[in-house]
């Protein structure tokens, strides 16, 4: 059972659900959780009960959660990314959906919650688990569990531990990563691990291209890419500011070349791309695709024969155009790759790959993408979640969005 905090004692009623009142007395602001002194733990949840525009079916829940039995923990979320893949689970756009919608939050209706991506704290566990203890670092084995909320009580077998507990390196670092790092490694790093690994046959030296370059994936790729002695082309969208300074950017990050989505489809590209690539003697086999639209046919035209184009997203959510002699006489070979699927199918692949990114930061070989930081504190407006949720694909952003929780 959890300790009973001296400054969070319950004065609600546990078993209508009604909300904590905290203590007036002062205390150093550290991170503190209600807890109750029959050791339940308020939590609060974005749920939604149907399918639609995330302002308009998103609600935030408070709820308790009961002391942990069995193989059960409670978990106190870190950081919880904003992926386009959770806006789409929401609006109903997506394979795959959350965890079904029910009322064990005690919902009036059946709900789910969004959220795929986590890191989360361990702050307590049942008698029967095994693999974690208190203080552990863990994240969601597989998509589905619904991260979006400040505390969560899930099954020993939901999670899986990477970092083990121990003093904190500095603010919100443990064992040499952080917690935004750990809580975004599961889908950006990966896919671009595996793209890179998995396809093309790349050898050292050689070359490939990708569009959305500056995206989180795109980051990554242009990172690994580099350190295992692949040339890239990043393919970015053109816009009117800051241009030469993303292809800069897109640059240090280990892109040899970068050209905006304009460029690419210019009748000059191919002039361009023989002379970076010695009149194509040195082949561009590897074609990574997010965006697809009629845009991508400059990228495929830039494959050599034989060569592979993976499609992992869709974000212009226009059809793909290819033309029949890009199949009959380039040979080219048209795959995707969905990165919840693969993890589902080699577990221990995935749960190796992740410990392999989180080494490279440890090792300060890779860098994190840009965040924005959304603040979710206890106190914190259902608005204020709600607008970062619903800005999460409009336009052209900062950094990734990101849920850090504080004095929750």
């Amino acid at each position: 059972m959890a300790s009973i905090s001296p400054l969070l004692v319950s004065t609600g009623c546990l078993r209508c659900n009604f909300p904590f009142k905290r203590s007036p007395i002062s205390a150093p602001r550290t991170w503190s959780r209600s807890i109750s002194a029959y050791g339940y733990t308020q939590a609060k949840a974005l749920v939604y009960s149907e399918h639609g525009n995330p302002a308009d079916v998103l609600s935030l829940h408070t709820h308790s959660l009961s002391p942990p039995h069995s193989n059960l923990l409670t978990l106190r979320t870190l950081t919880a990314p904003l992926n386009p893949a959770d806006i789409n689970q929401i609006q109903g756009s997506y394979p795959t959906s959350p965890s079904a919608f029910s009322s064990t939050i005690g919902t009036p209706t059946p709900t789910a919650v969004p959220g795929n991506e986590a890191c989360f704290e361990v702050l307590s566990t049942g008698s029967g688990c095994k693999s974690v203890q208190r203080g552990d670092w863990v994240i969601p084995r597989s998509t589905g569990l619904g991260t979006w909320r400040t505390h969560l009580q899930c099954g020993e077998d939901a999670i899986t531990r990477v970092v083990a507990a121990g003093k904190k390196d500095h603010g919100n670092v443990m064992g040499g990563v952080s917690a935004k790092q750990v809580g975004t490694v599961s889908v950006n790093p990966v896919t671009a691990w595996r793209l890179l690994q998995d396809f093309g046959d790349l050898n050292s030296g050689d070359w490939y291209i990708q569009n959305g370059a500056n995206s989180g994936v795109g980051r990554f790729v242009s990172q690994l890419g580099r350190m295992w002695g692949f040339r890239g082309i990043a393919v970015v969208r053109k816009r009117e500011e800051g241009m030469q300074a993303l292809k800069d950017e897109m640059r240090a990050l280990g892109a040899e070349r970068c050209v905006t989505d304009e460029e690419v489809n210019h009748p000059d590209f191919k002039e361009r791309l023989a002379e970076w690539t010695k009149g194509g003697r040195e082949e561009v086999k590897l074609g990574l695709n997010c965006v697809g639209g009629p845009e991508m046919g400059g990228m495929v035209k830039a494959l050599a024969k034989g060569g592979t184009v993976v499609t992992y997203g869709a974000m212009s959510k226009k059809p793909m155009r290819v033309g029949a002699a890009s199949l009959i006489f380039k040979d080219l070979r048209f795959v995707g790759f969905w990165v919840s699927r693969w993890a589902e199918r080699f577990p221990d692949e995935k749960r190796r790959t992740v410990e392999e990114v989180l080494e490279l930061y440890r090792q300060k070989k890779v860098v994190d993408v840009p965040y924005t930081d959304v603040q979710w504190d206890w106190d914190t407006e259902s608005k204020v979640l709600l607008d970062a949720v619903q800005g999460t694909l409009d336009g052209f952003r900062g950094g990734k969005g990101i849920f850090v929780f504080g004095d929750t």
